[in-house]
């Protein structure tokens, strides 16, 4: 069985036409049909039914794609990860960040490494933090950014600190506090208030936050997006506690430093120990790692 005939066989099953697949694979009618029928020879099964207009899979064929389409996969992957190791300067990373990081943290990141690796190109996905462990742990991305989460106990989740990022409180311009630099979280435990849904990470953190100074938050909106969170608090539906957003509306909402407890939350950088990792995918790893120590 020839790496020629898996891929006659996958295009003639997907276009389900001898004339139309063999002018996708630029060879002759004829000649394709001989590489099928081998095929099948070597499979002891006929594959297709025939019909009128071109040709289905039968059950055997039905049976055998899926394992040629794993096995064409698998050799994609070994092709790209012998030409990465041939050439470690080049190739393509897939990362996904929430969303407070694309406003600096990450074009800053990315643009300070491609100085040092131009051929290195980035495939970047903004989301939460529940969205991108899943699309890590479904394999369709390489390196994710996000808070820590209960998904980072899997066992082939490897996780470090990327940074750490400050929490500010901010209140509507008309609140109590509103003229304070600084505060307690403690004074606002009665305080109704604007937080994220479950699914950002950043919850969590803020839970925990508002445990550690003696209170339960009396949580009256749920959302997602930071300038969200901002906007209801704008609009005095309460308080929240938020990383700092370039280009927020300090006329309607005032930022306060929360002195204790800390308010800080820690960014990791996530990957899949069980998956292969490009050099590319290496460089930028340690590059970050770096970049953290400093």
């Amino acid at each position: 069985m020839e790496w020629q005939q898996l891929e006659y066989f996958q295009t003639l099953a997907r276009v389900q036409n001898f004339t139309r697949a063999a002018d996708e694979l630029a060879l002759t009618q004829s000649a394709l049909s001989r590489s099928i029928a081998k095929l099948e020879e070597e499979m002891g099964v006929p594959l297709f039914e025939r019909k009128v207009r071109g040709v289905v899979l039968n059950r055997y064929g039905e049976i055998l794609l899926p394992y040629v389409n794993r096995a064409m996969q698998e050799i994609t992957l070994a092709k790209q990860e012998i030409k990465d190791l041939d050439d470690p300067y080049n190739g393509s990373i897939s990362l996904a960040f929430i969303h407070t990081l694309g406003s600096s943290y990450v074009p800053e990141l990315i643009g300070d490494f491609r100085e040092k690796f131009p051929g290195i190109e980035f495939a970047l996905t903004q989301d939460s933090t529940r969205k991108i462990m899943n699309l890590l742990e479904a394999g369709e991305i390489e390196l994710g950014f996000c808070s820590p989460n209960e998904q980072m106990k899997n066992k082939y989740i490897e996780a470090v600190a990327a940074m750490e990022e400050q929490l500010f409180l901010i209140v509507p311009k008309n609140h109590r506090l509103a003229d304070r630099t600084e505060v307690q979280l403690r004074e606002v435990a009665d305080e109704p208030f604007v937080s994220y849904k479950h699914e950002s990470g950043i919850r969590e953190v803020i839970d925990t936050l508002c445990q550690q100074a003696g209170f339960k938050p009396k949580v009256t909106f749920e959302g997602v997006g930071d300038a969200t969170i901002a906007g209801f608090v704008a609009a005095d539906f309460g308080v929240a506690l938020i990383p700092f957003i370039p280009g927020l509306d300090m006329d309607k909402i005032s930022l306060l430093t929360v002195t204790d407890p800390n308010c800080k939350r820690t960014i990791q950088m996530v990957w899949r120990s069980d998956r292969y990792m490009s050099p590319a995918l290496e460089q930028f790893k340690r590059f970050i790692e770096d970049r953290a120590k400093r």
